[in-house]
């Protein structure tokens, strides 16, 4: 199994109601993107420096299910929207055997 997770830091401007918007985004990637097996998307409350404010963790099958993910139309479409109010992201993808 392939695990994909990926941390946002949000412009200040609007930030509560883009994170809630990207939260909502994300979480309906699972209808329309067969070859995410899961996806569970996190606020963070964390007030530390080194905290981000979103996470998202989610699944796939296989390597390749992962890049038909990351080129989806779809998922586009919210990665579009999520550069638009972030201002940084950090990823991890690994193979949890």
């Amino acid at each position: 199994m392939i695990v994909h997770i990926v941390m946002f830091k949000f412009k200040e401007e609007n930030k509560a109601f883009n994170i809630a918007k990207v939260k909502a985004k994300l979480e309906n990637l699972e209808k329309s993107i067969d070859v995410l097996k899961s996806i569970e998307v996190g606020i963070n409350f964390n007030e530390s420096d080194r905290a981000m404010d979103l996470s998202l963790y989610s699944t796939f099958a296989t390597e390749e299910d992962l890049k038909i993910y990351a080129t989806h139309e779809e998922h586009l479409k919210v990665v579009s929207f999520i550069k638009e109010v972030t201002i940084e992201s950090k990823v991890v993808d690994y193979i949890l055997e």
